[in-house]
């Protein structure tokens, strides 16, 4: 006899399935018209019988997904997508094994030997999504982290605030750091950080301010089109029902980006992440 609880997970897995069927059939047709790389999915423990494999990546294609950079905790997570589809994944390796670490894993040092054994194992285009903050940046684990993504040349994607990520590139001043969520700070905030570092791009992951209704706020249209090389759109599928999101998510990012000029549209949507990930991808 099935318990209540797994009764429970059953029923929000066949919902959630639901959704995503739904929607990937609604958007269907226009997912040819502009292509999408999607800069931040998770695909974590929680969502693998809830969004399996298959599932997931039929939704990212539906969705006219062109490429999408995944990370999950654990990282069998990512691998079980790459195995699916290795041309569609670009593999980021998040330095968490389950949920409950994002705040206690910059004092674990054995993160680092999880961090090591997964990049002698498989091949990563990024480290990260990870969240720091201030001047946990210079602690032993986080600092042993950006050595490692130096030493195999990866990308450090940081959910950080503009202290940490100014510590980071004191540490590796060479660093390609793509700031999680444009780091929720406002676009003269951006900018500024975007003028003092080239090698700094954002996602535009979990906000909704740069556009809204097909328009692109003014603030963030004068931003996008100083850095047009420096943006991409993200989903961020932090839990499981965030995943049927994709879907919405890309039409959503579409209906915006159809508010800039069409090669300012195309880089954001697609272009930065290809040139920012190039070398991984092939």
């Amino acid at each position: 006899m099935c318990s209540a609880a797994a009764q429970d997970s059953r029923g929000r897995a066949r919902w959630l399935l639901a959704c995503v069927g739904a929607l990937a059939v609604a958007v269907a047709p226009r997912a040819a018209e502009l292509p999408i790389f999607d800069a931040h999915v998770h695909y974590s423990h929680d969502a693998w019988e809830q969004v399996p494999p298959g599932v997931a990546i039929d939704l990212l294609r539906r969705a006219g997904v062109r490429r999408a950079l995944v990370s999950s905790s654990n990282d069998d997570g990512n691998q079980k997508l790459v195995a699916a589809a290795p041309e569609l994944i670009v593999s980021s390796l998040r330095p968490y094994r389950t949920r409950g670490e994002l705040s206690t894993w910059v004092r674990d040092e054995s993160v680092i030997g999880y961090v090591e054994e997964r990049l002698r194992k498989f091949r990563y285009a990024a480290l990260g999504e990870f969240h720091l903050y201030g001047a946990d940046a210079d602690l032993p684990v986080p600092r042993r982290l950006v050595q490692l993504a130096r030493s195999h040349d990866l990308v450090l994607h940081a959910h950080s605030d503009i202290d940490a990520v100014e510590r980071l590139f004191a540490q590796w001043p060479d660093a390609k750091i793509l700031w999680a969520h444009s780091g929720f700070e406002s676009p003269d905030r951006v900018r500024a950080m975007l003028r003092k570092h080239r090698n700094l791009w954002c996602d535009l992951a979990f906000r909704s301010d740069h556009g809204a209704g097909g328009r692109v706020d003014p603030q963030w249209r004068a931003l996008f089109l100083e850095f047009p090389d420096r943006f991409m759109v993200g989903t961020d599928t932090f839990t499981p029902e965030r995943w049927p999101f994709i879907v919405e998510h890309a039409r959503w990012s579409r209906a915006w980006l159809a508010d800039l000029p069409a090669e300012i549209a195309e880089r954001i949507a697609w272009k930065n992440g290809e040139a920012l990930f190039g070398a991984a991808l092939r």
